[in-house]
């Protein structure tokens, strides 16, 4: 599941937003130039994200993309991330963020943190004991078909015992985050995976360098399998995240915080905000058994083997797939939510539905630049990009994931614009309505996928899957979006609106192009590293020249904001 020093807010026109009124200042929460907080963020999540990459890259050198072993290291290293949502990202989320932003306002604001950090801390602690103990039964939940030897189920499972201690140390990492975000301080956050992404560098190139690299079709025969490897595996994986989360502590005592052990929970706003616990804890069980039936659909298909003796594309192929289809997500559009979502959060509670609106359009209309051109070249680019990102990846492994990213490609538009509405919810305190919309997201998913399962050969199961995950997207959003826009009465819709039709537009064109580009090239065909390199880019600065230029042509503003702090920084470099 995403800082610089801040900026003052300035009288007549917000930067972020020309021609608009500047929002007032809210006490205790510090306003930043979307522009510019967004950019030192994005420059952070860049460094993180590529240093992620060459971790992913490790990974599939050591244990495949498909095969037992990467589906059991996968289903292990994804539990923490799943878990954490199910007992704590609801609750955090939903209450606890923004009461931290509330406390950044109050008399008391040092007592109340202290305290919202050491019950959220406690918490998470406790949570974390729960689940670790809890790794056999977790395990089978996610490994129902009998797809699944004993075996295997039994790697799954130690590998589950060293990664879930993960839970802990996500939780703190949000936490902490938000504090930072709260004192104006967004960089941090950015650059904190990196520090999780060098130990993995270590342990993972320590695997290599003991065991060796996995052969093309994944690790199937794991009765020699040892615990060093089990070790040294899952426990570099968990040491990355503790890392992460307690490098933040640094930037946290240079802003003056200073956090104290104390225990109460009087004064610290929760008896308000519990009304949204209950709902909030629906929607991510809701969410979480979706994600259950999922990974089990993907994990029967990941432990068959086709007539011809050929791997089939499972869980870890799709978390591959995820990976990089997130990536312009959490490039650009979770910076923008991270910088809009305080000072949202702030106006909401000041109740100036005014600047939530014109937040609320800054922020659609910025992700909206970015999204749209995501989608269009995760399509076009998938095979050459797979093997560009991932050049430990086989041909049998990019021939795998390349279908299920240009699947999951379709919801990308959808992705960044339902997360940010999504987290308005939260500061409203309304749980009630995310609990409903999940119904239908979930419900879609679910009823998509078991009639993909019902209809089509395993070999398309993983893509199905991908699909199915877009449809709940955009589903997600529209849901969103028309409850949304009844509280804040509009939402700018004419401006969004009319910036992604013209976004779609480029985007069409620069694909058709791409497309060209790529097929003349013959990067669709199992190639060289080198060779998809040259592909990608070849057709990847295309489609980025074409897109940029329909939408100069079409006069898209937007494309200038998102632009001018890139610009300013390149210049001030060359000066």
């Amino acid at each position: 599941m995403t800082a610089e020093p801040p900026v003052p807010n300035a009288a007549g026109p917000s930067p972020d937003d020309p021609g608009a009124p500047a929002a007032a200042s809210t006490p205790g929460v510090r306003r930043s130039s979307l522009g510019r907080s967004s950019l030192a963020m994005s420059l952070g999540t860049t460094a993180s994200r590529a240093s992620g990459l060459v971790r992913t890259m490790l990974l599939v050198a050591c244990v495949g993309a498909t095969g037992t072993a990467a589906n059991a290291f996968d289903i292990a290293n994804k539990l923490p991330n799943m878990l954490f949502a199910l007992i704590s990202a609801g609750v955090l989320q939903s209450v606890l963020v923004p009461q931290i932003l509330k406390s950044m306002q109050a008399h008391n604001a040092r007592e109340r943190l202290d305290k919202l950090l050491t019950l959220s801390g406690l918490g998470l602690l406790s949570g974390t004991i729960v689940l670790v103990a809890a790794a056999p039964v977790v395990v089978h939940l996610f490994t129902l078909s009998g797809e699944w030897t004993p075996e295997a189920r039994e790697l799954a499972t130690v590998f589950a015992y060293w990664c879930l201690p993960q839970v802990f140390f996500y939780g703190l990492y949000t936490l902490l985050g938000q504090v930072l975000g709260a004192h104006g301080r967004f960089a941090a956050y950015g650059w904190a995976p990196v520090a999780n992404n060098v130990v993995s560098f270590v342990g993972f190139g320590a695997f290599l360098v003991l065991f060796g690299s996995a052969p093309d079709a994944g690790i199937d025969e794991i009765a020699g399998w040892t615990t060093t490897q089990t070790v040294l595996l899952a426990g570099t994986a968990t040491l990355g995240i503790a890392a992460q989360a307690l490098l933040l502590v640094v930037p946290l005592r240079r802003a003056g915080f200073r956090w104290g052990f104390r225990l109460g929970l009087r004064g610290i706003g929760l008896r308000s905000a519990g009304k949204v616990v209950g709902w909030t804890i629906g929607a991510v069980v809701l969410e979480q058994l979706g994600v259950l039936y999922l990974t089990n659909v993907l994990g029967a298909a990941g432990q068959t083997v086709t007539a011809a003796g050929d791997a089939v594309a499972g869980n870890a192929a799709y978390t591959n797939a995820m990976t990089i289809y997130l990536l312009p997500h959490s490039l650009v559009v979770v910076s923008i939510v991270t910088v809009l979502f305080p000072r949202m959060s702030a106006a909401v509670t000041a109740g100036d539905l005014p600047a939530v609106r014109r937040d609320m359009s800054l922020g659609l209309r910025s992700a909206g630049i970015f999204s749209v051109f995501s989608a269009a070249a995760l399509v076009t680019l998938a095979h050459p990009l797979v093997k560009t990102l991932v050049p430990t990846a086989s041909d049998v492994a990019v021939d795998a994931i390349a279908p299920i990213l240009q699947a999951m490609a379709v919801g990308c538009i959808a992705l960044g614009a339902t997360v940010l509405v999504r987290r308005m919810y939260f500061a409203f305190e309304d749980g009630r309505s995310v609990f409903v919309i999940q119904i239908f997201a979930t419900v879609s998913m679910v009823v998509a996928l078991w009639i993909a399962v019902e209809l089509l050969p395993v070999e398309y199961w993983a893509v199905a899957a991908g699909g199915a995950f877009a449809l709940a997207t955009w589903i997600s959003l529209l849901l969103r979006v028309r409850g949304m826009s009844r509280k804040l009465q509009g939402m700018d819709a004419a401006r969004v609106l009319g910036l992604y039709g013209k976004a779609a537009l480029s985007a069409l064109v620069a694909a058709g192009l791409g497309w060209l580009v790529v097929d003349l090239l013959g990067g669709s065909a199992g190639s060289s590293w080198p060779w998809a390199l040259l592909v990608t880019a070849t057709a990847g600065l295309l489609m980025t020249a074409v897109y940029v230029a329909l939408l100069k042509l079409l006069r898209a503003r937007e494309l200038d904001d998102a632009l001018a702090p890139i610009l300013r920084r390149v210049r001030r470099n060359a000066a």
